[in-house]
């Protein structure tokens, strides 16, 4: 029976050997263009290969992912890793084990049939008859194509799929050997630092020389070009305090510094290209339609939910190395998409991309873009400043929470009409925002180099990228903007904004966290309206059989209807429409001092064959955790002398303190292709803490952080 699976990857990339190879010492490296950031995909395509080859998951090695080695898989981003290379792997698996058991039947003279398989040894059943992988292939190409037609391991033959399985490398972060690329040391090694201006928009009219002078005489090395300064040295603490005294010494031209109009007035007020959104959530370059009430409706609720600027927040600050030699250039970074910053890197130096050779090397996890691309770029420019010397740039907590992009401020005004029977008759949600895509990637007039943060600075600066609407299918802003609900009379729009004050890129979800949110509480809003539980309500609307079991899965969990002090409220969404379905349950208090106090948490999904079992619940639990952080807690704040959220306690985050209860129960899909989950809690979560807030308090928040100035402002609002 031909594999259910398919990966595009594939499509780019057909050959075994792309995938798959075996050892001389008969060790089975598997090979993928996407990176492990902590998403635990490197144990997952373990377990997809040893399951199909049916060997032990010791002898695997997932291979570092290197430009020019590994498939170009794009990004590894929007939860498409195992649907790309977790399938492009289970089909590369099946087809050299099918190659293998043939080469075995052809050199025992057997029947193929009669082989069977157990941890890399093919032996003829009722023989003494045997020969290994090692033995057939080890060290030699396969020279095949991968069938994707293969017939893949049925689930009632699998040994590890589905397990529960500790992630690899576990031990070496328990025991503090596992090295990150912050822990590199190269002999000649330089550690860097870069002197940034006060602001986006300061420019370096000069430095203090005499100092210069000092710190070169002190072994420090000093890069300039043009607004871009930065320091070298060999022992990093001197290089720490010559950044610190540089900086003292440098007059900066300041212009007007950074925007301090009102936010979410800009957001809705200023210049925009609008959009309607239609097939299944892509924008078309047509007219909007006006905003109407249709005639006969019972109720319509208008509503307008608003989210601030997020920072990455990574625990870590990112960090770059690079070492320029006259025939190429060598960067370590922990990017997400190491082939597209070869690209900008490439545009930016003027050099052909073969000239740039990337190796992904662990650093500080994001889930989106944060400062790894940048500060891999300013740690090639510093290297291409000093010929052959190895450099290894560190960013500090201040430039993180600074410099890094941060997804954009989203504003999302709804309207929606109800018959009698409490059911929607029209349905209207607008998104306003800035872009989520500026990651560095190449594109005319040097479009990825633009993208890299420190190229704004040098003397002769690429042309200022500016960002046009996205219109593929469920991204960018407009991401999860379709609701999964069958409502007719759909008015969708995406409004892109310009003029908006800071930078923005790709953070997890990108614009589903906020559409998400103000859907789904409005659909509670809606609810209550129609005077119907709001799982029911959702119900009424939800079609789709598996995300109706999600829901159904959730109800069977919780108690909506519990009379106590505690709120309660539920959200829910597949990813896109089209990756992992996520229904999610908080029970939480809102004490005294107007702090809200998470209790339970009950997170539901589907996201079709489950591999790695501990994985998808780290996912689940961890998406929640971040999203409930981004609710409560955290917002970008900013003056016009720059961002004023520079360390955790002016950006404030989730504490273990308020970490609730958490159950994940996962719907079981074997043999069903996978759908991707890291980011499919995050919006349902969010709008289940604004719908058990409500439910405690009667206070509907629509404006994030729920934080208890928010909180007390709204009871007096009300």
């Amino acid at each position: 029976m031909p594999s259910a699976f398919s990966s595009t990857s594939l499509k780019k990339h057909p050959g075994l050997d792309e995938w798959v190879s075996v050892g001389e010492d008969g060790r089975i490296a598997i090979h993928t263009g996407k990176v492990d950031i902590g998403q635990r995909i490197s144990t997952a395509l373990a377990i997809i290969a040893a399951e199909e080859l049916d060997v032990d998951m010791s002898r695997i090695d997932v291979i570092r992912t290197v430009t020019g080695e590994a498939p170009d898989e794009g990004i590894t981003s929007g939860s498409n890793s195992m649907m790309e290379s977790g399938s492009a792997v289970r089909l590369a698996s099946a087809t050299a084990r099918a190659h293998l058991l043939a080469r075995a039947a052809d050199r025992l003279g057997v029947d193929i049939d009669t082989l069977e398989t157990d941890d890399g040894l093919i032996q003829s059943r009722g023989t003494n008859q045997s020969v290994t992988y090692q033995e057939l292939q080890g060290g030699i190409p396969f020279g095949l194509e991968v069938d994707p037609d293969i017939a893949v391991k049925s689930p009632g033959d699998h040994r590890l799929v589905g397990r529960h399985i500790a992630p690899l490398g576990l031990s070496d972060i328990v025991a503090g050997k596992y090295t990150y690329l912050h822990d590199m040391k190269m002999p000649g090694m330089l550690h860097a630092r870069v002197v940034r201006p006060p602001h986006y928009h300061a420019r370096l009219r000069g430095m203090d020389e005499a100092l210069a002078d000092r710190l070169r005489d002190g072994g420090i090395r000093i890069v300039r070009d043009g607004s871009y300064l930065a320091v070298a040295g060999a022992d990093e603490y001197a290089v720490i305090r010559a950044a610190e005294r540089l900086f003292a010494g440098c007059d900066w031209d300041t212009a007007d510094g950074i925007t301090q109009a009102e936010l979410f007035e800009s957001i809705t007020g200023n210049e925009r290209i609008s959009l309607p959104v239609e097939n299944d959530g892509v924008p078309q370059d047509k007219p909007v339609p006006p905003l109407e009430e249709p005639e006969g409706a019972a109720h319509t609720l208008n509503a307008r939910y608003d989210k601030p600027y997020h920072s990455h927040g990574s625990i870590g600050p990112s960090a770059g190395a690079a070492l320029w030699q006259e025939d190429g250039m060598q960067v370590w970074s922990h990017s997400q998409g190491i082939y597209f910053l070869r690209s900008a890197i490439a545009e930016a130096f003027g050099q052909d991309e073969q000239f740039i050779r990337i190796e992904h090397v662990p650093g500080a996890g994001c889930y989106g873009h944060n400062g790894a691309d940048d500060a891999a770029f300013d740690a090639a420019l510093i290297a291409r400043a000093l010929p052959g010397t190895p450099i290894l740039l560190k960013w500090t907590r201040e430039e993180e929470h600074s410099w890094a992009p941060y997804a954009t401020a989203m504003s999302l005004k709804l309207q929606a009409s109800l018959d009698a029977d409490g059911k929607v008759m029209a349905w209207s949600h607008e998104s306003y925002g800035d872009t989520f895509s500026m990651r560095p990637r190449s594109g005319p007039n040097m479009a990825g180099a633009a993208r890299l943060l420190s190229s704004r600075f040098t003397e002769n600066p690429p042309p200022p990228f500016v960002a046009q609407p996205s219109i593929a299918r469920h991204i960018g802003l407009h991401r999860n903007l379709d609701p999964l609900y069958r409502f007719p009379n759909k008015r969708l729009v995406k409004n892109l904004v310009r003029g908006l004050p800071l930078r923005t890129s790709a953070l997890r979800t990108l614009g589903a966290f906020g559409n998400v949110f103000a859907l789904e509480s409005f659909m509670d809003e809606l609810a209550e309206a129609a005077g119907i539980n709001p799982v029911t309500f959702r119900l009424n609307h939800l079609e789709d059989p598996r995300g109706r079991k999600v829901l159904e899965t959730l109800a069977r969990h919780i108690d909506l209807t519990a009379d106590d002090e505690r709120g309660r409220g539920i959200g829910f969404a597949q990813y896109k429409n089209l990756k992992a379905y996520a229904a999610v349950y908080v029970e939480l208090e809102v004490n005294d001092a107007a702090e809200i106090v998470m209790h339970r948490a009950v997170l539901v999904g589907d996201a079709g064959e489950i591999v790695d079992r501990d994985g998808l619940i780290a996912q689940f639990d961890g998406g929640f955790l971040q999203a409930a952080s981004w609710a409560i807690h955290e917002q970008v704040t900013w003056d016009r002398d720059g961002i004023t959220s520079r360390d955790w306690e002016g950006y404030p985050i989730l504490r273990f303190d308020n970490v609730p209860e958490i159950e994940t129960v996962l719907i079981e899909r074997p043999g069903v292709p996978f759908l991707g989950a890291g980011e499919a809690v995050s919006g349902p979560a969010g709008a289940a803490i604004a719908n058990a807030v409500c439910n405690a308090t009667g206070i509907r928040l629509r404006r994030m952080p729920f934080t208890p100035d928010a909180i007390r402002a709204a009871a007096l609002d009300a």
